[in-house]
């Protein structure tokens, strides 16, 4: 379109007016406030076990009837349920419930679901794994960074809240959070931070993993993060690196609850 059909369509008052993105919200919010309640019990009936990998959903008829949405509702669902790896949806057939190996577990109603119905913990051990597998390796970036002159104000910032705070375990975990957060924002790892920051989202709100506060845990957590913000602040990657490492391992190690059958193993 020329510049002067578009300057046309914008001042002739018979042409629709765009709807601002505000107004698109409004539209779509009812249908993915029902879309996301599908989604998440689905998920939830999937990990719990209820619905098996290698058996088939219901139909999308009584998907809807359950669920009191319509069944465009429910399509919709289920083309979210396959993004997220659980399920493949076929036309003409029912939708078959995919394994466990297939599932998206960073995704954050997948992960959450799993670590609720993780009666093992093999799950969070795996996402303390993964952590401190991303999280090191953001931590020595972040301390090529610094050397390079990066602002550390934020780093800082957080850790002197954990010094203040070490008797206050609700705002320690607050600062905990924060100092994470901003080794993260530090690496300029787009990618790994994105997908670490979904494992401590859903890490914290678990009680599980939460664990225990043994005796002197808080003092030595500080000492592990005053270890890790003094490597990174003085440009040492490979320090940087191994004291990420070590905190997050040893530190899930610490707060593990015991599980029934473990010591037999």
């Amino acid at each position: 379109m020329s510049a002067t059909l578009a300057a046309m369509a914008v001042d002739d008052p018979k042409s629709p007016a765009e709807p601002s993105p505000l107004a698109l919200l409004r539209r779509r919010r009812p249908s993915e406030r029902l879309g996301v309640s599908v989604v998440q019990g689905i998920v939830e009936l999937i990990v719990s076990g209820e619905f098996v990998p290698g058996g088939t959903l219901p139909p999308e008829s009584e998907i809807a009837d359950h669920f009191g949405v319509s069944r465009t509702v429910v399509r919709e669902s289920l083309k979210r349920l396959e993004e997220k790896g659980l399920v493949r949806a076929r036309q003409g057939m029912r939708t078959t419930i995919n394994p466990v190996t297939k599932w998206e577990v960073h995704d954050a109603t997948v992960l959450e679901a799993m670590i609720r119905h993780d009666d093992t913990l093999g799950i969070l051990d795996e996402l303390s794994s993964a952590r401190a597998a991303l999280e090191s390796a953001m931590a020595a970036q972040a301390a090529v960074k610094v050397a390079g002159g990066a602002d550390t104000k934020e780093l800082r910032a957080s850790l002197q809240t954990m010094q203040a705070m070490v008797r206050q375990p609700a705002r320690f975990r607050g600062a905990d959070v924060a100092f994470h957060g901003a080794v993260i924002a530090l690496s300029g790892n787009r990618l790994s931070g994105s997908i670490a920051r979904v494992l401590i989202e859903e890490a914290i709100d678990s009680s599980r993993y939460r664990g225990n506060d043994p005796g002197g845990h808080f003092d030595q957590t500080l000492r592990e993060h005053e270890a890790i913000a003094e490597a990174v602040l003085r440009g040492d990657p490979s320090a940087a690196k191994e004291a990420m490492d070590s905190h997050i391992r040893d530190s899930w190690a610490r707060r593990r609850l015991p599980v029934a059958g473990e010591a037999e193993v």
